[in-house]
C-alpha cells in the first residue's frame, strides 16, 4: 500500500491513495475545508467496522436493512494526542437478532477490523448496539 500527502497552502493538505483517491485535510482549528488527520482516522474506524458488520450479518442471513456507526473519542491532552478512549455506537436497522448483532460486532472488533486492532494499542474501545427498529429480532 502506498500513500502520499502534498502541502497545498496554509493548513491545507491533499492526501492521495495508491488507488487514485484524494482526501483533502485541513489542520486549522475549525477544519473548515476538510477533516483533520485524526478525524479521518476515526472515520476510517467507523468505515472499517461497518464493512465487517454488514458482511457478517449478511452471511448469517440476518435481515439487516441499515447500519450507522458513530464514534466519540477522547485524546491525550499533550502531544502526541493519541486516542485514549473510543466509544462506537452501532445503530442497526432490520429485525436482526441480538445474538447476531453482538457476534458481528465482536468479530469485527476482535478479529477483522484492522483499524480497530491498530487503535486498541493506545485506546480503550467500547461499543454500544442500538436497534433502529426497536427491540432486536429473535
Amino acid at each position: 500500500m502506498i500513500a502520499s500527502t502534498e502541502w497545498k497552502e496554509g493548513s491545507q493538505y491533499d492526501g492521495r491513495s495508491e488507488s487514485g483517491h484524494t482526501i483533502h485535510f485541513d489542520t486549522d482549528q475549525a477544519h473548515t475545508t476538510g477533516p483533520s488527520p485524526m478525524e479521518a482516522v476515526l472515520v476510517a474506524l467507523c468505515s472499517c467496522t461497518s464493512v465487517d458488520v454488514v458482511s457478517i450479518l449478511q452471511k448469517k442471513r440476518e435481515p439487516v436493512t441499515s447500519l450507522v456507526v458513530s464514534a466519540e473519542a477522547q485524546q491525550a491532552p499533550e502531544p502526541p494526542r493519541t486516542f485514549t478512549h473510543i466509544q462506537l455506537v452501532y445503530r442497526i436497522g432490520g429485525k436482526v437478532s441480538k445474538k447476531g448483532a453482538e457476534d458481528a460486532v465482536a468479530l469485527s472488533k476482535n478479529k477483522y477490523c484492522s483499524v480497530s486492532k491498530m487503535l486498541e494499542k493506545s485506546a480503550k474501545i467500547e461499543f454500544v448496539i442500538e436497534y433502529a427498529d426497536g427491540a432486536p429480532g429473535e
